[in-house]
């Protein structure tokens, strides 16, 4: 096992940009949602850089492009359940799982370690995709980010994770793709991996000081 996993019995992983490539079906509702409202669609490459903070802000983003100002929250809140709504109907269509993900899981799940899910998604969505791509029994338990009040870069769904299975922060390691998850992990205690090819709002992973960044997560096993 790489050597960033010594004294780790916790490891928290991110989904989108990180296990999954999920921004062709995310675009895909996104833009069904612009045109129902006769704005121009964003595309695939501009929702790429506004994904991490969840779906409310992901359309917040999308409405603050097609429109020049932010949306007010009645607005707001229509233009998400729409997003939702198109979005449950195809979730994992063009979405694929990174490559090596599932033997760097499977090696690290066969070694005992805890393997859990934190991601800013709607949980909703999380059991559909994860049993997609026969991901579910890879993890001990998820998160989204609905399933308590806060959510990355807040720590508390870090530490959540932790004090359910009784391991200190400084056993767990937080993988992700963004400075959200970097943060996170800081905050929390954890030890931080970083993946470079995920979405991180165009900017360079390094810049958020990760413990370490691997180009695949099968250099961990």
């Amino acid at each position: 096992m790489h050597s960033c996993l010594e004294g780790i019995r916790l490891v928290a992983f991110d989904l989108d940009g990180t296990l999954i490539d999920s921004v062709p079906d995310l675009a895909a509702a996104v833009d069904v949602m612009l045109i129902e409202r006769e704005l121009a669609p964003a595309g695939a490459a501009l929702v790429r850089d506004w994904v991490g903070n969840g779906s409310r802000k992901l359309i917040e983003r999308a409405l603050r492009y097609a429109t020049g100002s932010v949306p007010d929250e009645s607005t707001l809140d229509t233009a998400h359940t729409a997003f939702l709504e198109h979005y449950a109907r195809a979730p994992h269509t063009r979405t694929r799982v990174y490559p090596r993900v599932k033997e760097a899981l499977a090696a690290l799940k066969q070694q005992g370690l805890i393997l859990v899910l934190v991601t800013n998604k709607p949980h909703a969505f999380v059991a559909p995709i994860l049993d997609a791509f026969d991901l579910a029994d890879y993890f001990e338990l998820t998160l989204g980010g609905d399933s308590l009040a806060q959510k990355k870069p807040d720590p508390a769904p870090l530490l959540y994770m932790a004090n359910q299975f009784g391991v200190p922060g400084e056993q767990c390691l937080m993988i992700g793709d963004s400075r959200h998850d970097m943060e996170a992990g800081k905050r929390a205690g954890f030890r931080t991996l970083a993946v470079p090819y995920g979405y991180n709002h165009g900017e360079p992973i390094i810049a958020s000081k990760p413990d370490l960044i691997v180009e695949s997560l099968g250099e961990l096993v």
